[in-house]
This record gives C-alpha cells, structure tokens and sequence, in this order.
C-alpha cells in the first residue's frame, strides 16, 4: 500500500489538472458564446447572399450552365478534398473523426477511379495528415479560433484557380457543422462544381418553410418581373457565384469555431468531473493508510507495554 506522503501528492497533482481543467472549460464556454453570436449574424447574410444567386441564375437561364464554377468537367480524375479542423486539440473526437471521415470518403473516390488532392485548416488537420504521408495542396493555420471572411476568401481563390485550371475536377468539403454544445455532426458538402440544383434552389429547401418552398409559377413570374438587372443576370451571376463559395467555407469556418469549442468545453468538463472522481478515490485510499499507520502504531505501544511487563 502506498504511503499517505505519496497519496498526499497524488491528490495534490489531480488538483492541479482539475484547476487547469476548470479554467479552460470556463474559457472555452465564453469563446462558444461568441462564435455562437458570428453564427446568428452571419446566417442572414449567408440566406441573402444564396437568394440572390438564385434568382441570377432563374433570370440568366442556359447562359448559367457556361460559367465555368457551375459546368462540371469532361474528364473526371483527381478530386480536392478539403478538410476543416482546428488548431488546438483537448476537444475529444473532434479533430479525428474529420480526418477519419476524409480518408473514408478518399477511399470511396478512389474506388470510382479519383484520386485526391488533400486540403486542410487547422494545425491538427494538418499534422494528422502529414503523418499518414499525405501531401497537402493546401495548408492554411493560425485562424481556427477565430476565422475571418479574408481567411475563407483565401482558401476559396485557392479551390477556384485548382478547379478552373484542372488541377482538380471536383471540390468536396468535410467539416463539424455545430448543433449545441454537446452535439457537432460531421458534414460533407460538394463545394465545386456547384450543382445546378443547389444554385436554383431544388436542393436543400427543407430548412425553408414550406409555404416558402411550395411557390406558384405566377408568383416566381412576378418576382423576376420586379428585378432589372445592370448588367447582364450573367455578370452579375459569374460575380456572385465566387462570393457563394466563399462564403460557404466561411460558414463552415465558423461552424467549425463554435463546435471546437462546445467539444473542448464538454471534454473539459468531462476531464474534471473524472479529476473529482480521482480525488474521491485517493482521500478514501489516504484515510486507509492513515489508518493502517496509526493501527500500527498502536500496535507498536501494546506490544512493548506487553513486553515491560
């Protein structure tokens, strides 16, 4: 049995680690708050910015399919794969299981005769993926905690230029999409081409309500009655089209923040609620050395008092 010195500095250190636990939990919860603010206000730009590039599209008609972002190429090769983690770890399954689902989703590609062009964000993103002795595209670090839209825009002009000179036939996006605090759900998205489903509105219309979704043909007459376009809906479409890509990593950067944090503050809290637990643990196993010593030495004094006498 250990001695009540050593127990004494085992509970010592555990409540070292419950106090670094403690604060980081604390820094995490306020960080979670502010990503959760960016999300509320960058959804309606997001919401205005996808309703402008439908009706673009709606209004420019077969000219949208010529735009070299919304055609998709003859030939399929290679495809990018780009990841979004985070810079930091202590936050669970948070970083690997994108990385294990990027690798699962290489796998798929593969056997379809693609191979991938890997990119990624965040350092763990990066070093998780060196290690396997993949080479990266694309690295780009330093910003997970706190993104900003020249961070998405930059990564964008990267997966823009890769695709429009085929170095890549096709974009796919896997990031954390944040739910709550204690819920981050892996997503893959199909960044590039975009589809002209997604881009018209056919894809993804059940977060609308449904009286949004269900329009009359009359209604959508009306509406591109009411838009005059200067210039044409195709430059302003060929403009607008960049600007959806960009802000589509932008919101799965921030998505990314706040779920690395609400995974970091659930971890920590886990981490000392087990500190405690440990604690508990080593106070009982002290108090049975303490009395282990003292029965000894009563043990001790009876002993020689029998032996003086």
């Amino acid at each position: 049995m250990a001695s009540q010195r050593d127990v004494k500095n085992k509970i010592a250190s555990v409540k070292n680690i419950q106090k670094i636990t403690r604060a980081m939990e604390m820094v995490a919860a306020a960080r979670l708050r502010r990503a959760e603010q960016r999300i509320a206000a960058l959804r309606p730009y997001a919401d205005a910015l996808r309703r402008m590039t439908r009706q673009a599209a709606q209004a420019a008609g077969a000219e949208a399919s010529r735009l070299p972002l919304l055609s998709e190429h003859e030939s399929q090769e290679r495809a990018g794969l780009l990841l979004v983690t985070g810079d930091r770890g202590l936050a669970g399954g948070f970083n690997s299981q994108i990385v294990r689902a990027g690798i699962r989703i290489a796998g798929e590609l593969g056997e379809t005769g693609l191979q991938s062009s890997w990119y990624a964000t965040g350092r763990r993103g990066v070093s998780s993926l060196t290690f396997r002795g993949l080479e990266l595209s694309g690295s780009y670090t330093g910003f997970a905690d706190r993104p900003a839209y020249a961070d998405a825009r930059t990564i964008a002009d990267d997966l823009i230029e890769a695709y429009i000179d085929g170095r890549v036939d096709r974009v796919e996006m896997v990031y954390n999409s944040y739910i709550s605090p204690l819920t981050q759900t892996v997503t893959h998205e199909r960044l590039l081409p975009i589809s002209q489903a997604t881009i018209s509105g056919e894809e993804n219309d059940s977060d609308e309500p449904e009286e949004r979704a269900v329009e009359s043909d009359r209604s959508k007459i009306v509406q591109r009655a009411l838009v005059n376009y200067e210039p044409d809906p195709e430059e302003i479409l060929k403009r607008l089209v960049p600007d959806y890509v960009e802000i589509s990593i932008y919101r799965a950067l921030v998505e990314s923040t706040a779920g690395f944090f609400g995974a970091q503050m659930t971890a920590m809290r886990s981490a000392s609620e087990n500190a405690g637990e440990i604690i508990t643990d080593y106070t009982l196993q002290m108090n049975r050395a303490r009395q282990a010593e003292i029965t000894q030495e009563i043990m001790e004094v009876v002993a020689g008092a029998e032996g003086l006498s």
